[in-house]
């Protein structure tokens, strides 16, 4: 396994090389993260469809336990346990963001370089303008259950359970659970528990106190996760990866219009709607699916009912609770409903990235409400959640318990609006009458095929240089 430990040392020096600014070290993360035989143990697969352009290359990399879709290129790379969905990348002919008549000369591409990827998941396409035909990681570390979404990264640390959000940054820091979506950062170190939403009309910002944020997710002296949502996770994690472990697939029974990947966990009684797109490594038990909802890679819907129209974001962890029609959840929100004190959100919510609810006494919050921050009690609801017409009505600053807003209210709820209509009818969840695919009509016809890493010899533990083409 010498040649693994020459790759982790490699990424290592590099992500520490641009950090230096900060001081930073990664090698107690790696060291204490990566297990030598089960990234020798656990196969990777990629995902062929008529629909998404087909270009696989992996080099001097382990890309053990992954998934990969679309085109990707792997170099230099440790991809643990890693979902690198490319079936939302950009198209030859199709304009450059911010950019009005200027097309793409060819089908974008998923460039992971020099980095390593810990159960981390990889989805949309990039926004950085200057690489619109390269989504790039390069030099890069990131830690448990991270998203990374349509943001391109060179020399970063991105901390567990955090999320970068369509954007590009360069030498930065992201802490545990923070959740960023600012446009380009350079030589910045976010604080654990952030949620920043910065654009040029409005600026939204919600840092967690940090005695709840580390009853939740914090970070030991091995420089790995601990916390609430982490032993949530991975008490569940043993049943995920006896899917992975089947070369075979097994289809669940779903409607025609629905797709439900079979590496997904769907335990218990669940019922599938129409339209519902339910992604690999997602987890269902005794949960309902309303029709149109969704529920994405690495998210937890456990005895709880989706009226239909949910979004339900990467990471998202949704427990004994009841959720309206057409309500967002967002990147990594944690709604811990209990049996004796379930969560009920109305209809046309919004409940922003990295939400966690969870109280002692049943929580209730009435229809089209914007939800942010901690809920821990019933008083909670007071300083974490408003009507969204009120909050359309802000034109200047406001401040409500953690939260800091300034700018324009209603473009602010816009924004969030239009990203929810386009991932609705980017999932399929719209479909009526051979109009208005998506992911839930087109992800039912996917092949998957198997990779696997030398067992013996010099090379043990790496996977075969492979270039996969049409």
């Amino acid at each position: 396994m010498m040649e693994i430990r020459q790759l982790t040392d490699r990424i290592i020096s590099r992500v520490n090389i641009n950090l230096e600014l900060f001081d930073f070290n990664s090698e107690t993360f790696v060291m204490n993260a990566l297990d030598s035989q089960k990234m020798l143990n656990s196969f990777a697969f990629y995902g062929i469809t008529s629909l998404h352009p087909i270009y696989f290359s992996f080099t001097d990399s382990n890309i053990a336990g992954s998934y990969f879709l679309g085109q990707c290129h792997v170099g230099r790379s440790a991809v643990y346990k890693s979902d690198v969905r490319g079936d939302e990348l950009k198209r030859k002919g199709d304009d450059i963001i911010s950019f009005k008549n200027v097309p793409l000369v060819k089908d974008e591409t998923i460039t992971i370089r020099d980095s390593l990827l810990y159960k981390t998941l990889v989805h949309s396409n990039s926004h950085n303008p200057k690489s619109p035909e390269e989504f790039g990681i390069k030099s890069t570390i990131s830690a448990h259950y991270a998203n990374i979404h349509g943001t391109t990264l060179q020399g970063c640390f991105i901390g567990p359970f955090a999320t970068v959000d369509l954007m590009n940054l360069l030498s930065c820091i992201v802490g545990e659970f923070s959740y960023v979506q600012a446009g380009e950062l350079f030589h910045q170190k976010i604080a654990p528990g952030t949620v920043w939403i910065k654009q040029n009309k409005f600026e939204f910002k919600y840092k967690f106190k940090e005695e709840i944020l580390e009853n939740y997710i914090g970070i030991n002296s091995l420089q790995q996760p601990v916390g609430i949502l982490y032993d949530f996770t991975k008490e569940r994690e043993l049943i995920h990866e006896r899917s992975f472990q089947n070369l075979t697939t097994k289809l669940i029974e779903s409607p025609s219009t629905s797709a439900v990947n079979p590496y997904a966990v769907v335990i218990g009684n669940v019922h599938i709607g129409e339209n519902v797109l339910v992604s690999q490594r997602a987890f269902l038990d005794n949960a309902v699916m309303g029709d149109g909802s969704n529920a994405q890679e690495n998210t937890f819907i456990i005895h709880s009912t989706l009226d239909g129209l949910n979004i339900t974001a990467h990471g998202a962890k949704i427990i004994y609770s009841r959720i309206g029609i057409k309500t967002f959840l967002g990147f990594n929100c944690f709604l811990n409903g209990k049996q004796d004190a379930p969560i009920e959100i109305g209809q046309d919510c919004i409940v922003m990235p990295h939400t966690i609810i969870d109280s002692e006494l049943p929580i209730k919050i009435p229809a089209s409400h914007l939800i942010w921050g901690f809920i821990g009690s019933v008083e909670d609801i007071k300083t974490n959640t408003i009507p969204i017409t009120d909050f359309e009505q802000i034109e200047d600053i406001f401040v409500l318990g953690n939260l800091e807003f300034s700018g324009n209210g209603s473009l602010f709820v816009d924004a969030f609006k239009k990203r929810i209509d386009k991932v609705l009818l980017s999932n399929g969840a719209l479909y009526k009458k051979g109009k208005n695919r998506g992911h839930a009509q087109d992800d039912q016809n996917i092949s998957y095929n198997m990779i696997q890493p030398y067992r013996t010899g010099p090379r043990k533990g790496l996977y075969p240089s492979i270039k996969i083409e049409p």
